[in-house]
Parts: C-alpha cells; sequence; structure tokens
C-alpha cells in the first residue's frame, strides 16, 4: 500500500488568498498535485473561491472573506487535496515545430560553446527530450515546461534581453519553455516556434494546458515560414498527436 502523501502547507497570501504549498522546490510530483487539486476544486467549487492559480508547486487561491474565512477555507481546500489524486489519465500530447538556431535561435551556438558540444548535438538532445505543461504564467501563453535533461541545464543570462521574438523557445535553468507573446527574457533563445499558444480571437484562446504532454520538431526555415502564416490565420500549426 502506498504510504499516504503529506499535507501541503496553507500559507496566507493578503486578507483574501491562500497559497496552498506542495513543495519548496520545482517538483513533477508536486505539479500534478497542484493540478489535481485544481481539478477538484473546478468540479466540487467552493462558496467563496474567485479564482484559482495553479503553479509549479502551490495553487493559489483567491476568495471573497465576507463569504468565507481563512481557517473554514483552509479546512476545505485540506480536504480536497486529500482525495485528490495526482494522476495525468488522458493528458494531451502535442508535437510542436521549431526552427532552431540562426536568426530563430541566436544563442544556440553560444549554448553549444558553454556546454562542449555542437548545435546540432543541442538540437537532437533538445528534441529528444519528452516535456509537460507545468504552468503558465508571466505573459499569456507562456508555457513553462519541465524535463529538460540534465546536460541541458545552465544558468539564466547575466544581461537580460528587453525584448525577445513571439514564438521563441528557450532555455533556462532547468526549464525549457514556449514563449509565445514578444517579450522580456533572460532565457538562452535556441529557436522559435510559428505555433502561438495564445492568440486572442481564436477558438481555444490558449492552445496548451497545464499537464498537457510535449515534444519539440526540427523544422527548416521555409517551413517556419509557411507554418508561420498558417497560425497567423488562426490554424493550430502543432500537431495533437494524443487528445
Amino acid at each position: 500500500m502506498a504510504e499516504p502523501l503529506s499535507p501541503p502547507r496553507l500559507l496566507p497570501s493578503g486578507d483574501s488568498a491562500i497559497t496552498v504549498e506542495f513543495s519548496r522546490t520545482i517538483d513533477d510530483a508536486a505539479n500534478r498535485r497542484v493540478l489535481a487539486l485544481d481539478l477538484v476544486i473546478a468540479a466540487e467549487p467552493i462558496a467563496g473561491i474567485t479564482e484559482t492559480v495553479p503553479t509549479y508547486r502551490s495553487l493559489l487561491v483567491h476568495y471573497d472573506p465576507v463569504q468565507i474565512g481563512f481557517d473554514a477555507l483552509g479546512e476545505q481546500l485540506l480536504a480536497r487535496a486529500a482525495k485528490a489524486p495526482p494522476t495525468e489519465t488522458g493528458t494531451r500530447r502535442w508535437r510542436i515545430p521549431v526552427a532552431y538556431g540562426g536568426e530563430h535561435g541566436i544563442d544556440l551556438e553560444d549554448v553549444a560553446k558553454a556546454l562542449g558540444t555542437t548545435p546540432d548535438e543541442i538540437v537532437a538532445r533538445h528534441v529528444a527530450g519528452d516535456y509537460r505543461v507545468a504552468m503558465i504564467g508571466f505573459t499569456p501563453g507562456w508555457s513553462y515546461l519541465s524535463g529538460l535533461e540534465t546536460f541541458l541545464h545552465m544558468p539564466r543570462r547575466k544581461d537580460p534581453r528587453l525584448l525577445t521574438p513571439a514564438g521563441t523557445i528557450s532555455i533556462g535553468g532547468i526549464q525549457t519553455g514556449v514563449q509565445c507573446l514578444a517579450g522580456p527574457s533572460g532565457w538562452h533563445l535556441l529557436g522559435r516556434t510559428p505555433v502561438r499558444t495564445y492568440q486572442l480571437h481564436r477558438d481555444p484562446t490558449f492552445l496548451l494546458e497545464p499537464g498537457d504532454a510535449i515534444t519539440f520538431t526540427a523544422v527548416d526555415a521555409k517551413t517556419f515560414a509557411e507554418q508561420d502564416r498558417a497560425a497567423d490565420a488562426g490554424e493550430f500549426v502543432a500537431e495533437l498527436v494524443r487528445p
């Protein structure tokens, strides 16, 4: 029989939010518990909760303190956490195209030099990875992925860029990610994808969800340009391998 899971910590976040913390480090097992609790709350709503925000290791629960107090809400959250199995049955799997290197991945050669290998080896290792969406945040559609192999772990840049392109595929620390909108970043840019993980007037607006499985496939610049035009017109471009 499996050992019972330790209960999460409940941390007050101002006067109208609770952080339900499952771990103090980035951890897939803790992240699965976060997402499981989020699903249970969606299926069994608690009066007074106004919003939930899942992250790598905790669930931020916003609530109306006029409707429910910290202690009462905390008890219900702990009860739901205890019966929220951290399973991923039916996980969706996406295959996302990426144009690596050159103008699309301006840090690829520097990353290869820093790790004592070749750009082709970096691409091969990155494409071989099996990733999962741990959380979405920072900007709309920015997907943080766990599963980056240890060889590719790198400290973030000492000089973050104020602007990096939309669609950037990058690595930072022990993570890799899919950046949807142009914005600042201190991560290392390996390539770009034509996939829009966020598109305001598309249904669905957000393509990826926490818990989704991701693999990358390398494409050339010509294919990227073709797929980029298709994605701009509202096509997913990413291949849904398993719904």
